[in-house]
């Protein structure tokens, strides 16, 4: 399974003190079975100074296989402990699908 392989690299770069994958293919425009829509939210000191650009090229650096594949969007949602406190546990919602209509 893709979130799988997603959530043990993150794991292995990041050692995050949150981590959470989401398959969200089945709120977009692709076939049944589809991995290809993925939500993370992960907390990390390892972004600590880091702005989100860099956090984001970070995570796509240790995806390169998965995104060259099957994974076709990524919404990272990046945070510090410090940060993560400060929301909450909240988390903002992945966008609607700009896909053209529903699979038939």
């Amino acid at each position: 399974m893709i979130r799988e392989q997603i959530e043990a690299k993150l794991v292995e770069a990041f050692e995050p003190a949150f981590l959470e994958v989401t398959d969200e293919s089945y709120r977009h425009n692709v076939p049944a079975g589809s991995e290809s829509h993925f939500k993370v939210v992960m907390v990390s000191d390892k972004f600590i100074g880091e702005r989100f650009l860099a956090r984001h090229r970070a995570i796509y650096g240790r995806l390169t296989e998965e995104l060259a594949g099957s994974v076709h969007a990524l919404a990272l949602h990046t945070y510090t402990l410090k940060e993560w406190e400060g929301l909450q546990d909240t988390v903002p919602a992945s966008p609607p699908c700009r896909g053209a209509g529903t699979m038939a």
